[in-house]
């Protein structure tokens, strides 16, 4: 098969009808996948309007907003079996019934096992709606299919849309109620079925393939061991870990849930996950990375929302103001990743560098610059560049999977390694681990500041003793912060160390992938 692929005559989608202009049918289907990113069943940016106004924690929350990233992981394995057997029509008409019935459960529940459950099928669809849009795109967004090209795009509206819809919630909620934002999505949402009816034809694939032969038992394991590994990250704090039944559980049911996978990858001809994708060598130097990156950068989960609400004093609307800082980063991230990593080539050693060095700035700023009195715009440098990182460092090793040399039926496979790893670990492995440090590290440093206060002395204090011990706690939590900021930021430095030699007589071996040729999706595909 030849390398690139040039279409006949200008780009054109014939799902569409002729009477929509040409030029106008691509922005089609990029409204439509703006409106699935937005419509995620639930908004974490609402966490405590809605535990505010629920019998819900946190935690609860947090675990069904989760749950809907394990439902997008495990439909990578099978979406393009999905696109292969049902019109374009008929996945985005689906999907959009699926996510409008997810967004009126969730406005209307306060079952956690009930939102648990509806934000993993909201995820399933939101996922399989996306590739319908992008997949019927692409070419008209890199003719050659090149890979790394068609990532920035894709992380550019993924990664937008998650600042933006915190946004338009928080706002939301400031101005009526946070269930109105559901409301909202189930507007848009019957808004886009209706232009599916009216602008898209239901065409047949033209490779038709029936859904036989899925290991849909693996995928319901699978998504047990997601859930059961998310669960412990996400109350681990809250049940002290293994000193709780509930974690231990949780604990069993992950380590048989995936001992069985396991066992079964070793002798089904066509399993969920093969052993092929599991220990592809660039799916597994991109967990490690993902995994090193994002608890570097950790702290976005634990520390951020506290420092400011807690020290500087903001309300929700400044809180949520922050998410255009990082939206900046996001767009100069994917800009400068297009022009250097997907037209350029720089290498994967250069962008990992440059990602881990954007990271050591922001925890540097805070290292040195956290304090109680800064200022809301002062925060646009270390948040702009923690965007930044992470869109590159996100965009650069999903690439390295396509770059895998899986074939075509074992590539979905290694993506939904790669987005349980890169999104769903990413966003709670690191923060489970830096929260109970600092858990510790408060209750140490609260210790320290308040050994002079004996029962000596206690006469001679002021009346408002509770104030003085939550001045106390306050300064033991800036304390904290700071030194786990000056730890993430030393690991920062010697992971850039590791980098720069990595690739010189020192290193035996390059820890990263390389650039070949440019592979695209349709190189994998059957001839």
């Amino acid at each position: 098969m030849a390398d690139h692929h040039i279409p006949d005559g200008p780009f054109d989608i014939p799902d569409v009808p002729d009477f929509v202009p040409r030029r106008v049918k691509p922005w089609l289907f990029i409204f439509f996948v703006l409106i699935v990113q937005f419509s995620g069943g639930l908004y974490l940016a609402a966490v405590t309007d809605m535990a505010g106004s629920t019998a819900l924690m946190q935690q609860d929350i947090l675990m069904a907003g989760y749950a809907s990233l394990i439902g997008m992981s495990i439909n990578f394995a099978v979406m393009f079996r999905i696109k292969f057997r049902f019109s374009t029509r008929t996945q985005l008409l689906a999907a959009g019934a699926v996510l409008a019935i997810a967004n009126l459960i969730c406005a209307n529940t306060d079952s956690v096992p009930v939102l648990v459950i509806t934000c993993f099928i909201a995820g399933w669809f939101r996922m399989q709606a996306t590739l319908a849009c992008n997949s019927t795109i692409q070419l008209w967004l890199t003719p050659v299919r090149d890979m790394a090209i068609f990532f920035c795009y894709v992380y550019l509206v993924v990664d937008s849309a998650i600042q933006l819809s915190g946004i338009a919630t928080i706002y939301t909620a400031f101005f009526s109620q946070w269930e109105y934002m559901h409301w909202i999505m189930i507007t848009l949402l019957l808004l886009m079925m209706l232009m599916v009816l009216i602008f898209l034809r239901p065409l047949r694939p033209q490779m038709f393939i029936p859904l036989k032969g899925i290991d849909w038992r693996g995928s319901l394991l699978w998504a047990v061991f997601m859930i059961s590994f998310t669960f412990i990250c996400v109350y681990g704090n809250y049940f002290d870990w293994w000193e709780a039944a509930e974690i231990r559980i949780a604990t069993l049911i992950a380590a048989a849930s995936l001992a069985v996978n396991l066992w079964r990858a070793s002798f089904l001809e066509h399993p969920y996950i093969s052993f092929e994708a599991l220990t592809n060598r660039n799916v597994i130097r991109a967990t490690v990375v993902y995994l090193v990156f994002f608890t570097l950068l950790a702290t976005e989960h634990v520390f951020e929302h506290s420092y400011a609400l807690n020290i500087l004093g903001f309300d929700e609307t400044n809180l949520i103001d922050l998410n255009w800082y990082v939206f900046a980063g996001i767009i100069v991230g994917c800009g400068f990743t297009y022009f250097t990593f997907a037209l350029r080539h720089w290498s994967y050693r250069t962008m990992t560098t440059i990602a881990f060095s954007l990271a050591a700035i922001y925890l540097a700023w805070f290292y040195f610059g956290i304090d109680y009195g800064v200022e809301k715009e002062s925060l646009f440098v270390p948040l702009f560049f923690r965007g930044a990182a992470s869109v590159i460092i996100s965009i650069i090793y999903l690439t390295s999977v396509v770059q895998s040399g899986l074939s075509f039926q074992v590539f979905p496979e290694a993506l939904t390694v790669n987005g349980f790893t890169g999104a769903v670990m990413g966003a709670t492995f690191g923060p489970a681990i830096v929260g109970e440090i600092l858990n510790r590290t408060i209750a140490k440093n609260a210790t320290l500041l308040g050994s002079a206060i004996t029962d000596t002395n206690l006469s001679a204090l002021p009346s408002h003793i509770g104030e003085l011990y939550g001045r106390i706690q306050l300064h033991a939590l800036v304390v904290s912060m700071k030194e786990i900021y000056g730890w993430l930021l030393i690991i920062a430095i010697l992971c850039l160390i590791v980098l720069l030699i990595s690739h010189s007589s020192i290193w035996p071996q390059t820890l990263l992938p390389k650039w070949f040729r440019r592979l695209s999706l349709r190189d994998k595909s059957p001839t």
